[in-house]
């Protein structure tokens, strides 16, 4: 298109020269311009003949090129609208899959809604059923009984509280049951502190003793290279040693009486001898040990023949010599035997009673004191099972039981004896304990038990070592018995101090009474 421009401007140009060479030349001009107009227009026409070919030329192609470009976009256009045809057929297969699944499962939802509507018809039916039941078994039950529906709720929480109770008094009793057969470590625990409550005012008179040493460097032999010597001592005798800023002076701690006079013996040993070290000790321990039993049983016969008591089994004379070592109270145990053993046997002669038993009772009475610090149970308990083991005189075992009042006496060497002990015990300076706290606490023991709701009467005996308390049977029931014991002991061992253990003795005992006419 641009060369057509071209030319028909160039003509114009050729013809514009024409006119005006032909009236600028005249004539020739006019003859030439004419010749040369002529050839003009010959070179213009050829040249807009070569023009428009050339412009046909470049329309056909320009042409062939649109239609090729069309014909690509038309492809391209129907391959897309293909492939759209396509994703769309395949979401409108999905959206129909969609329908039909929903469609089934607004119908299965629809059954089952259905069915629950048919279920929860049935079951207000039965529901209501139930309740015209309810009411008329209440009704009936109401007849039958006599009670409110009120009255009986209150009949049945009363039944309840009972129910549990039990249940709790089981559960403690199995608990205590499964504590006392799995936990002896703990059970040991428990005694020594008791132990300990025990010799709380005369804990230097009773659980200690002092070895003198001829200068304070013994104490570093004594200690040995890191401690090995002393810990040595310890593990071997069983005691505490305790080495302070006391001079020339190592104290010796044990609640088991024969085993601190073997420690004792063993270090006095060891100093005199001035080689200390852990082979040494155990050889001194050995000897040390087999003193103190050799002592042992000679203070045991001695006692016995000091007593006047004969054919008394070997292993009950030893456990006599024992008590030399174990104080009560501060007042030495095998003396105090001796002396309520002299005190029976005086009585026994000015009522004519067996002067025999009763001076044999009142030596072997506290026999289990020799045996405390090793087993569980109080020593009346140990010394009853141990006159039994070997073979003595049942009346003797009976004084043995009843001596603290656990039993009721029912032989005139029993009563002598527990007489004898009672004046032995309560002599001036016998025991470090004073008559006003002895009943001072005694009341406060009494107090306490009565302190508790249901509780009619209580009584400390055995020297306090048991409260026994009288309960209403109309307040406390059996079940509920096991739990007030329990609240008791926990009341006593909170605010009050002690020596021993102290059983806690609940009686409930129900009477009924009618005449004959």
């Amino acid at each position: 298109m641009d060369t057509v421009y071209w030319i028909i401007i160039l003509i114009a140009a050729i013809a514009v020269s024409a006119v005006i060479f032909f009236v600028l030349g005249g004539k020739h001009r006019k003859k030439v311009a004419e010749a040369a107009i002529g050839s003009a227009t010959e070179e213009a026409n050829r040249i807009l003949s070569n023009a428009l070919a050339e412009a046909e030329s470049k329309k056909k192609e320009t042409i062939l090129e649109a239609k090729d470009e069309i014909h690509k976009q038309r492809s391209e256009a129907d391959r897309e609208i293909r492939e759209r045809r396509n994703e769309v057929q395949r979401q409108e297969r999905r959206l129909i899959q969609k329908e039909e699944s929903m469609d089934k499962k607004a119908e299965q939802l629809e059954k089952k809604e259905e069915l629950l509507a048919k279920k929860t018809k049935d079951a207000q039916d039965r529901l209501q059923d139930i309740d015209n039941i309810k009411k008329s078994q209440f009704e009936m039950l109401e007849r039958i009984s006599g009670f409110t529906k009120e009255q009986a709720k209150v009949y049945l929480l009363e039944n309840l509280e009972e129910s549990l109770t039990h249940e709790k008094a089981v559960k403690i009793m199995e608990f205590t049951q499964r504590t006392k057969e799995e936990a002896d470590t703990l059970a040991r625990e428990i005694i020594g502190t008791a132990i300990q409550r025990c010799a709380a005012d005369h804990a230097s008179e009773a659980t200690v003793s002092v070895v003198n040493l001829p200068n304070d460097e013994m104490k570093g032999r004594i200690i040995g290279r890191e401690g090995r010597n002393i810990r040595t001592l310890e593990t071997i005798t069983g005691v505490d040693l305790i080495i302070d800023d006391t001079p020339e002076a190592i104290t010796i701690s044990s609640f088991d009486p024969v085993r601190r006079e073997v420690a004792r013996v063993t270090l006095e040993k060891l100093i005199s001898d001035g080689r200390i070290h852990p082979a040494r000790i155990e050889e001194m321990y050995e000897k040390a040990k087999r003193e103190v039993d050799q002592t042992i049983r000679q203070v045991g016969e001695r006692a016995v023949v000091d007593a006047g008591v004969n054919g008394l089994h070997p292993e009950l004379i030893k456990l006599l010599g024992k008590l030399k070592y174990r104080t009560s109270y501060g007042q030495n145990v095998l003396n105090h035997s001796l002396e309520v053993s002299y005190l029976a046997g005086l009585m026994a002669a000015e009522i004519g009673a067996d002067v025999k038993t009763a001076k044999r009772a009142g030596l072997l009475h506290d026999i289990g004191k020799a045996l405390d610090h090793e087993f569980d149970g109080s020593h009346i308990e140990l010394g009853v099972e141990y006159a039994k083991k070997y073979h003595e005189n049942e009346n003797v075992v009976h004084a043995i039981a009843a001596h603290h009042g656990d039993i009721e006496a029912k032989t005139v060497v029993a009563c002598l004896v527990q007489a004898a002990d009672a004046i032995s015990a309560a002599r001036p300076g016998a025991r470090s304990e004073n008559v006003q706290n002895y009943i001072k606490r005694l009341e406060k023991l009494e107090n306490i038990a009565v302190s508790f709701d249901g509780v009619e009467k209580s009584y400390a005996i055995q020297a306090g070592r048991e409260i026994r308390v009288m309960v209403k049977p109309e307040a406390i029931s059996d079940d509920q018995m096991v739990l007030t014991a329990r609240a008791i002991a926990q009341k006593i061992e909170d605010e009050l101090e002690y020596p021993g253990q102290i059983k806690v003795h609940l009686i409930r005992e129900s009477r009924a009474f009618d005449y004959a006419k």
